[in-house]
């Protein structure tokens, strides 16, 4: 397994490149804010070939270059139907302290935008990637399950991150939601599993089990439809 990664744009968003090895196919994950050029030098360097870009969740951090890449490789993108249309209009996920910075922006979303559906496993460039709904972040955010090889391996998005978790006071976000994410998601986990976060440093799920206190209070909460 190869996976490359740089930080884009301002927001510092980590845009992954996942292939099977050098010299071959390879799935975009998150390209975000300045992504473009970057990513094409990344792909050049190991000779790797896009077939197609995966979202983590809608937000413009995550997506603002998805455009130009599907485009630009003529390849399709991957979204969780909740996260829907937050690209035609930005200002109204983003929050009133991001509004000024994106009002007025339009960004089309690209020609050929596929369903995530929890659960699915998508066969993509000699990679397996299982979707896994994890809502609180944003309504459709996701987390991608793969084999690295020597551990299991979570392309976590902004669901978790090292020390922490993803905000959920922007529009769509939930508390509620996030804790139930991390509870039926990311806690059940090996605690091998190498968490590849949508900002931030690589970390493990034994590590974040252990320190994290956003994993601990969703190991507290009550399950859904349960207590008081």
């Amino acid at each position: 397994m190869l996976i490359r990664s740089f930080p884009a744009g301002a927001f510092g968003t980590n845009c992954y490149a996942v292939a099977s090895g050098p010299r071959a196919e390879c799935v975009v994950v998150d390209p975000g804010m300045d992504a473009v050029e970057p990513l094409a030098r990344l792909l050049a360097e190991d000779g790797l070939k896009p077939v197609a870009v995966v979202l983590t969740h809608g937000h413009l951090d995550h997506t603002f270059s998805v455009l130009p890449v599907c485009e630009g490789y003529d390849i399709p993108a991957y979204l969780h139907p909740d996260d829907n249309g937050m690209l035609a209009d930005p200002a109204r996920w983003h929050g009133p302290a991001l509004a000024p910075l994106v009002t007025g922006l339009r960004l089309p979303d690209p020609s050929v935008v596929r369903p995530l559906d929890d659960g699915a496993v998508l066969s993509l460039a000699g990679v397996e990637l299982t979707v896994r709904h994890a809502p609180g972040h944003t309504q459709g955010s996701v987390v991608f399950s793969l084999d690295l090889g020597e551990a299991p391996g979570l392309l976590a998005g902004d669901v978790l991150f090292a020390g922490s978790v993803g905000r959920v006071d922007l529009p769509g976000g939930s508390w509620e939601a996030m804790l139930a994410s991390l509870r039926d998601v990311v806690l059940p986990l090996d605690d091998a599993t190498v968490v590849l976060p949508g900002h931030g440093p690589a970390t493990t799920v034994g590590r974040e089990r252990a320190t994290n206190p956003y994993l601990a209070e969703a190991g507290a909460a009550a399950p859904r439809g349960r207590g008081l």
